[in-house]
């Protein structure tokens, strides 16, 4: 699973600071995201985030499923 949140603020050049006064979301929270700390992220702060950064999930979050093993 690839996160794109540190690439989007990086390309958009927004600070952690603005997103957090924007959504409400903790900076501990989107630290550990920005810097891929985290493993586990509740959906309603996802959606926040896409919210905030117009974009569908799917460019936040990408999932690849695994190869299965034949």
């Amino acid at each position: 699973m690839n996160n794109n949140f540190s690439k989007i603020l990086g390309a958009r050049l927004i600070s952690i600071s603005t997103v957090q006064e924007a959504t409400g979301i903790s900076r501990k929270t989107l630290t550990n995201l920005y810097y891929r700390r985290t493993k586990n992220t509740k959906f309603d702060t996802l959606r926040k985030l896409c919210d905030y950064l117009q974009i569908p999930l799917s460019e936040l979050i990408e999932y690849k499923p695994k190869q299965s093993a034949k």
